[in-house]
């Protein structure tokens, strides 16, 4: 009994001081940023005192940021957000400005690949329209930025309104996503399918040592794209809001492999959709052993020479450790970076390319969902079918092809690829009350009709 509440004291103990730390890094960026009204500079009293560059000024770590602010930041611990805005909170605009930092500008360098632009980037064409019912939603929810393309031309541009989140907001601002990094995945395996690193969505994934003896070893890559492995007996998102697979989001593959599939006699049951990140987790990190040591050229090709970014574009967890398996589809990207990904993806379906036919595929290769269970995310995600890592059959849109990007907080990408329409919307934080945008009116409208 004392060790668990140890554990429990070690565990508390540890999250307190991660917060802490946040909590100075995030008032060092206000301050370096030009936020100085949010912040107190007020340097320790000691540090008046002892001569600059002293031991004791150094002992008393004077050379450090000790300043505070004075925004009114609510942390729900029981919901664990300070690393994610829990789903049923209501955060106010000061909590909102601490999660806009932690997502969007915190350093991830050690945890994220950044792919640098290398050539000229796609310009778009603008032909802006108002809309003032994406002005007004955009007043009151967690939305960032919405884009709205259609025929050649982006028609409406906005983002969020400098008294809300717009006075931290840019161009070059980079949003984060963990779900819509899946679509991106299954766009370069398409890539890596028509460069002849794998033979096709029909290939047996029984070539890669680090999922032999699971339930994994020798299926289609179609069903990882499709997310029907039959892995459901040790994997739900949904069940309880976590994985029984643990924290696989923070470990490699090998380790999750060992402790949960390898040598526990773990079987597949009846295939059906089962919606999980360890599934493009596995796909990512098959596809970099094929690749082999040509992967991060690879990457480059697709970020640059097809999607012709104009930012740098982060994506997938790296470490010394790549043999183990440590690459997570997770994305940050900015606003129009997003849209050149999804229109590289409509041009490339539009133009019958190689990637075309994969994208073609994939779409008539679709599994029916058949859900019954309440998600916590958009009503307009849950579709009735998906395929290749993308969203399909959107309710109310049956008649029009259309591959969606969700992700958690409200965050989406729907492109219309016979109709030449694509929506990007970054968003904060999204629930069923105060942070519920209107579906019908911001995604489903625009490729009902157009605009």
């Amino acid at each position: 009994m004392k060790k668990i509440f140890l554990i429990i004291v070690l565990i508390f103990s540890f999250q307190n001081n991660l917060l802490a730390e946040n909590f100075t890094k995030f008032n060092q960026w206000l301050l370096k940023n030009g936020y100085s009204q949010y912040v107190s500079s007020e340097q320790k009293p000691i540090c008046k005192e002892e001569p600059k560059y002293s031991q004791a000024w150094y002992y008393n770590e004077c050379d450090k940021f000790s300043g505070s602010n004075n925004l009114n930041i609510k942390i729900d611990n029981k919901a664990l957000s300070a690393t994610n805005i829990a789903y049923h909170s209501n955060p106010n605009r000061d909590s909102l400005i601490y999660y806009l930092w932690k997502y969007s500008y915190r350093d991830r360098s050690q945890h994220l690949k950044e792919f640098k632009p290398t050539n000229s980037s796609y310009d778009f064409k603008f032909n802006l329209i108002e809309d003032k019912f994406v002005k007004k939603q955009m007043k009151t929810k967690g939305i960032l930025s919405y884009l709205y393309y259609q025929d050649g031309e982006v028609l409406i541009d906005e983002l969020s309104p400098k008294e809300r989140l717009g006075e931290f907001l840019n161009n070059e601002t980079k949003f984060y996503s963990m779900s819509m990094g899946k679509s991106v995945t299954s766009y370069l395996v398409g890539h890596a399918i028509c460069e002849g690193y794998i033979d096709g969505v029909d290939a047996r994934v029984n070539d890669w040592p680090i999922i032999k003896d699971s339930l994994y070893h020798d299926q289609k890559l179609i069903n990882f794209l499709n997310m029907n492995t039959g892995d459901q007996k040790y994997i739900d998102e949904f069940e309880d809001g976590t994985s029984k697979l643990g924290p696989y989001e923070d470990r490699d593959i090998a380790t999750t492999m060992r402790f949960h599939f390898n040598n526990q006699n773990t079987k597949k049951s009846k295939e059906r959709y089962n919606y999980n990140g360890f599934v493009t987790q596995l796909i990512l990190n098959y596809m970099k052993f094929k690749i082999g040591e040509d992967y991060d050229k690879f990457y480059s090709r697709v970020f640059n020479d097809k999607i012709k970014i104009k930012n740098s574009i982060r994506y997938g967890y790296t470490s010394l450790k790549e043999h183990f398996g440590n690459g997570h589809p997770n994305i940050m990207a900015t606003r129009f970076d997003y849209l050149r990904i999804a229109k590289a993806i409509m041009d490339d379906y539009q133009n019958d390319t190689c990637v075309g036919k994969y994208l073609k595929e994939i779409y008539e290769r679709r599994i029916p969902k058949k859900l019954t269970e309440k998600r916590n995310e958009p009503a307009f995600n849950r579709t009735k079918s998906y395929g290749g890592q993308f969203h399909m059959d959107f309710p109310g849109l049956k008649d029009k092809i259309i591959f969606g990007m969700g992700g958690y907080g409200g965050n989406m990408i729907l492109i219309d690829v016979e109709n030449s329409r694509i929506l990007v919307v970054n968003s904060l934080h999204y629930n069923n009350t105060k942070y519920k945008y209107n579906h019908k009116k911001l995604l489903h409208d625009p490729f009902k009709k157009g605009k």
